[in-house]
């Protein structure tokens, strides 16, 4: 339904409408910020993968030397079936004309932000819905898991370090992702002498570190996983090791003609991404978490 002067009663004056547009809080969005490997592509894109190392050995002189050969595999991204995310919004031309604050500027900013929020949403907890959507991290494939955590501890956490590290993963390259819930619930752990295992990062203002580790906290884990509904998961993670495919980033088109029957404009944010491990074992999962 199209926006109009009526439904748009309440925008009385500049001031009314910052706070309408702007002050309603949404997640924030930490996905692609958080340093996958970001691809451009308008087509298929196919990564190809070492699944196996070689197995090099000691010769001496003139020895015959013997042969190795790799073995390759493949990732697929931007499969033609992955659907994009798409947005519309129409309005009047009476309220584009009439409206006190930049309501239309405001719309649309907003509409930029939900659909980078149903990026995030999808890339973080997507289940693939049919191969026509990306899969988000909790639903990858072949990840490294510690099952039915309960209420987290300092050695879950190292526990799932250790998995990392075993799969010889940089740990310079390893980040947390949690929800604020379990956030605040770890950030109260300490250790034996009494400290807090969070600490601030003096780089960086309201960032943390866990272990050494960058700390991501995001709503947009859930929280209402397993039979309980009370369950999340916390994720260590090696971002290099993911690779986004990019068709088109939120883009922005004014259509000021085509709804030009009903003197309307429309405002509409199109985008296409897709994603996929790499290398799914430097990824570590920490599912069942949960706060008692």
């Amino acid at each position: 339904m199209a926006l109009s002067t009526s439904g748009a009663a309440s925008v009385l004056s500049a001031e009314q409408i910052t706070n309408i547009i702007t002050v309603p809080l949404q997640k924030a969005s930490v996905f692609l910020a958080a340093g996958p490997t970001i691809i451009d592509a308008h087509g298929p894109v196919r990564i190809p993968t070492f699944t196996e190392s070689t197995s090099p050995s000691w010769h001496g002189e003139n020895e015959l030397i013997d042969e190795v050969e790799p073995t390759f595999g493949e990732v697929l991204l931007l499969d033609p079936k992955i659907k994009s995310i798409k947005s519309l919004h129409r309005y009047s031309n009476e309220l584009a004309r009439q409206s006190i604050a930049e309501t239309i500027s405001g719309i649309q900013a907003r509409m930029i932000t939900d659909v980078a929020g149903k990026i995030d949403d999808t890339l973080i907890a997507g289940t693939g819905a049919g191969g026509t959507q990306p899969k988000g991290i909790l639903n990858y494939t072949d990840t490294q898991e510690l099952a039915a955590v309960g209420v987290p501890t300092l050695d879950d956490l190292h526990d799932a370090e250790g998995l990392a590290l075993g799969a010889e993963i940089d740990p310079t390259r390893l980040r947390w992702f949690m929800h604020s819930r379990d956030f605040v619930a770890i950030r109260k752990i300490k250790d034996t002498s009494g400290r807090y295992i969070v600490q601030p990062d003096i780089t960086q203002s309201g960032a943390y570190q866990l272990l050494g580790h960058p700390v991501v906290v995001t709503n947009r884990i859930p929280i209402n996983e397993g039979t309980d509904t009370d369950e999340s998961s916390i994720v260590l993670a090696d971002m290099s090791m993911i690779t986004v495919a990019r068709d088109m980033a939120p883009t922005v088109t004014l259509l000021d003609q085509t709804f030009g029957d009903y003197d309307q404009q429309a405002i509409r944010v199109v985008c296409r991404y897709d994603a996929t491990p790499v290398n799914p074992q430097g990824i570590v999962i920490l599912r069942g978490v949960k706060l008692v």
